[in-house]
């Protein structure tokens, strides 16, 4: 399922990845669910390049982000759902491999594989952090996927029962996903491998939105916070929260750096900032603010 949203310049690479895997129609469904796109006739799009493979649904108004993955969900009509967003993109053998996981470890509720993060040129920028050497249960998971966030969409593919059972994504639009993945946790076995089967592109414009410019990002990463601690059971919720808030906080001051960056925003700088230190502080935070305020000064971009 290939929710989208005014990223037609990216669709057509998202879609091949898909196409490219072959696989049956009574195998797999394919379709886009267009939340009232206006940057080009996305139906068209779809039709031209799909080739009939792919369907085509269009949301009557933008509905907004949430509501758009919830009608993947809801139109979803096979046992595993894949939410592909629209500007991302499956590497080769993707579904095979997912597929197997569910085989191989029929009790998991969900698999991830590792993916690669890559620019909006398509050009690779780095790997996501390993989380086991082999295929299998992630050990521990419950836990360890309350730190921080490890998945992206496009890495991510979760049982249908696992959704109708625990509902779908709600509450923010920024760290919706890491609530969604510490909830399946709670109640599922996930199962990895660390092949790297997935690209998850980062936008640089993405940086100058008001998200990011007013903290809003950090504002929703402690409300996501706040909803896993009643997911976690009461002897790890505190150990947990503030290894959380170390890792956003120092995930807050490279954010401040980009936002300098991409945009010369002072006030964005000091938003990202301020909402860090709140989080945490420590020596390394220190130093790694007094970097970015050093550049701002001097005006080095």
């Amino acid at each position: 399922m290939i929710p989208v949203y005014n990223c037609a310049g990216y669709l057509p690479e998202t879609l091949e990845s898909v196409l490219q895997q072959a696989l049956p129609a009574e195998e797999m469904q394919i379709e886009v669910i267009d939340d009232a796109s206006t940057d080009a006739d996305v139906e068209n799009l779809v039709r031209r390049l799909g080739r009939g493979r792919v369907k085509y649904y269009k949301q009557p108004e933008n509905v907004g982000s949430l509501r758009n993955f919830e009608t993947c969900i809801n139109r979803a009509n096979g046992t595993l759902v894949h939410i592909l967003h629209g500007d991302d993109r499956v590497l080769p053998g993707f579904y095979q491999k997912m597929g197997n996981l569910f085989k191989d470890f029929p009790d998991a509720g969900a698999a991830l594989c590792r993916f690669r993060y890559i620019d909006e040129k398509g050009r690779w920028l780095y790997d996501q952090t390993l989380e086991s050497p082999e295929d299998g249960i992630l050990q521990n998971w419950l836990t360890r996927v309350a730190v921080r966030n490890p998945s992206q969409y496009a890495a991510t593919v979760v049982k249908r029962e696992v959704y109708e059972k625990l509902g779908s994504f709600y509450g923010l639009t920024y760290g919706e996903d890491w609530e969604m993945w510490v909830r399946i946790a709670k109640h599922y076995l996930v199962a990895y491998t660390p092949e790297i089967l997935a690209d998850y592109r980062k936008h640089l414009t993405s940086i100058s939105s008001n998200t990011f410019l007013t903290g809003q990002n950090s504002q929703d990463m402690l409300k996501v916070m706040e909803l896993i601690q009643d997911l976690l059971p009461p002897e790890h919720r505190k150990e947990v929260l503030q290894k959380s808030k170390k890792f956003y906080a120092h995930y807050g001051i490279r954010v401040a750096n980009q936002v300098w960056h991409s945009v010369q925003s002072k006030e964005g700088v000091k938003a990202q900032i301020r909402y860090a230190w709140g989080m945490h502080f420590d020596p390394q935070l220190l130093w790694s603010t007094a970097k970015v305020y050093f550049k701002m000064t001097f005006n080095i971009t």
